[in-house]
């Protein structure tokens, strides 16, 4: 029974992996998205398939003048008199347009699976970040329950020793106010910290989830070696933005080919049969159809193309520039977040712990003052809330330029 109520324990709780793999299965989100690029697949393979000819029956007489020829029957002693016309046209495209649309088609699609790729980034970037952000949350909960505790027990022995005359009246409210002022801020962390759940549980799809349940790191644990060293290198082909804005130039160079194809005019070819309307009472003719184009060269189509393109590229220029400046800039911010943090260490966490316990027996011995005791303890919470502060920018900062990098280090 022992072993069943840990093991059943051990599979309640989730690393950052595990959340990972639930979002990825039950998003809803994702799961609409990859409608999108099955839409833009069957949209590739509409454009492959040729136009439907059409076929025109016409000229059906349903009934006889005086002056009506008569002709064989069609079928029996019907149709002596049946006059008929039937045509049958099939439009064939030139220029290879049909091929352009296709290709214009895959491109599409390819534009519709990097925002698919693009939307599953963004997600996993707001999924992890909420994840460190409640991970600096239950190490400031935990710290924050015991500083209750203790000054719950402070306030219970000086409202006691007040009654008594030993403490006076404006050391108790010193406890009772900085007991109330934590209480407040524990209220504060935990609505926080529902928030944050709120958006973990909607990504992942786990409804029970709860902020004890979260494996977190217990110190900080330097990435810097994970780092690319060409990072900046890797934008143009990572990031998901230069290839929806390269896949953005490409269907624009497409889109010029089409229009310049549209130049040429398509042919209908045409076959019918007239029954009773010439000289020939069975009449089978040949045709073709084509527009003349003598007014309408497509010109200002083309025109439009080219300066789509050249729109396009300056818009890739212009994106490569800010994430170059944006990757930097994350980069040099990651260094001082990491300097900084190494000088903080577990076993100096620890210490300080053990500084309060002793600060709260030398203040039962009245070898230091209450407001001394007061100050050490907002010293030592300013400094650990400072630490998982950095903590959690440390790590946004990763997921920020995975994101911008596209691709985890």
């Amino acid at each position: 029974m022992f072993f069943f109520v840990v093991s059943l324990s051990r599979a309640q709780s989730y690393s950052l992996s595990q959340l990972e793999a639930r979002f990825l299965k039950e998003n809803y989100l994702l799961l609409a998205a990859k409608f999108e690029v099955s839409k833009a697949e069957a949209e590739v393979v509409q454009e492959k398939v040729w136009e439907n000819p059409s076929l025109a029956i016409s000229e059906v007489n349903l009934w006889t003048n005086a002056g009506s020829e008569v002709l064989s029957p069609l079928f029996g002693r019907y149709g002596k008199t049946q006059q008929v016309s039937v045509e049958l046209e099939q439009v064939i495209e030139t220029a290879g347009k049909r091929k352009k649309r296709v290709a214009f088609k895959r491109l599409e699609h390819r534009f519709a699976v990097y925002e698919f790729e693009e939307l599953v980034r963004e997600l996993k970037k707001e999924l992890r970040q909420h994840f460190h952000h409640l991970a600096s949350l239950k190490n400031r909960q935990a710290q924050l329950v015991g500083m209750v505790k203790l000054f719950e027990q402070l306030e219970k022995q000086y409202r006691r020793q007040t009654l008594q005359g030993n403490v006076s009246k404006a050391d108790y409210n010193r406890i009772h106010n900085e007991l109330l002022r934590m209480q407040k801020d524990l209220v504060d962390l935990e609505a926080d910290a529902e928030s944050s759940l709120s958006t973990l549980q909607i990504l992942t799809g786990i409804n029970d989830l709860e902020i004890e349940k979260l494996l977190v790191e217990e110190s900080f644990v330097s990435r810097k070696l994970l780092l690319p060293k060409d990072v900046i290198s890797l934008i143009a082909d990572q990031n998901i933005g230069m290839k929806k804005q390269s896949t953005a130039i490409a269907m624009a160079n497409q889109q010029l080919e089409l229009e310049k194809a549209q130049r040429t005019p398509d042919l209908t070819l045409q076959l019918g049969y007239d029954r009773g309307g010439n000289i020939m009472q069975d009449f089978i003719g040949l045709g073709v159809q084509i527009d003349l184009p003598v007014f309408n060269r497509n010109k200002g189509n083309i025109q439009r193309a080219k300066h789509q393109i050249d729109q396009e590229q300056l818009t890739y220029a212009a994106l490569q520039w800010e994430l170059e400046q944006t990757v930097q800039r994350y980069k040099s911010q990651l260094l001082k977040y990491e300097n900084v943090l190494n000088q903080w260490s577990s076993e100096m966490e620890g210490e300080q712990d053990t500084m309060v316990e002793s600060y709260r027996k030398h203040l039962e011995n009245r070898q230091v003052t209450l407001l001394e005791f007061i100050d050490y303890v907002q010293s030592h919470r300013e400094a650990r809330q400072s630490f998982l502060e950095l903590w959690q920018n440390y790590n946004n900062t990763i997921e920020e330029l995975q994101y911008l990098i596209g691709k985890d280090f």
